[in-house]
């Protein structure tokens, strides 16, 4: 179902560029961040008063490939049923026909991700590392202990977001790494012509200690 494009006489209505098709969430036109694949968007929530993630994902790139299709929709069924603070949130998600993307909103962490977080704030105590420390390792558990169990592909400072104003620490993960792979992919295809170059991104050996042994990088 596609978005619902906002009234423009109405002048005291938000600026939105979008409206999902519940009439909940608008999108504006700043860009938080893009890819291959997906473009992030600064987002509001009219129910709840707060600002969200609008992300936009292009299915014509999976257009040669049902089964990739079919992949993303059953990772986005997963990730909407995980709930932990720990986690960024999926709040809900749509296809757009007439746009032929898939839609999804998630909370938006105010401080960014790790990695600019710590170029703002160089000094860092040890106190604060162990409390950055424990809350990955504690969202790491709760994946690792779901079943089926779920493994982080991509754990790094990009990957771990911070409200900076509560200490409040989330990993992304599963959908939106496997699409920044997928996105790699692409661009290797383009490149050389190999179709097959996205199975040899996205299906490295890993187990559950990979991820747990990554996540010292996050905070060293």
């Amino acid at each position: 179902m596609p978005g619902v494009n906002q009234d423009q006489s109405d002048k005291d209505s938000e600026p939105f560029v979008e409206i999902d098709p519940t009439g909940r969430y608008g999108r504006y036109s700043e860009l938080l961040g893009s890819g291959a694949v997906k473009k992030v968007y600064r987002a509001f929530d009219q129910e709840e008063g707060i600002e969200v993630a609008w992300n936009q994902v292009k299915l014509r790139n999976f257009s040669n490939d049902p089964s990739m299709i079919d992949r993303l929709y059953s990772e986005v069924r997963l990730l909407r049923s995980l709930t932990n603070k720990n986690i960024i949130s999926l709040y809900n998600v749509w296809r757009d026909e007439e746009h032929n993307t898939l839609n999804f909103i998630t909370e938006v962490c105010t401080s960014g991700n790790l990695r600019e977080y710590r170029k703002k704030h160089r000094q860092v105590s040890i106190k604060a590392l162990k409390k950055w420390s424990k809350q990955i390792l504690k969202g790491l558990d709760y994946f690792h202990t779901h079943d089926p169990c779920i493994i982080h592909r991509d754990l790094n400072c990009s990957n771990v977001f911070v409200n900076g104003n509560t200490g409040q620490y989330r990993l992304r993960l599963v959908i939106w790494e496997w699409l920044r792979l997928w996105g790699r992919a692409i661009q290797r295809i383009q490149s050389s012509g190999h179709r097959n170059s996205w199975r040899r991104s996205c299906t490295r050996n890993i187990t559950p200690s990979s991820s747990t042994y990554t996540h010292s990088g996050c905070v060293c």
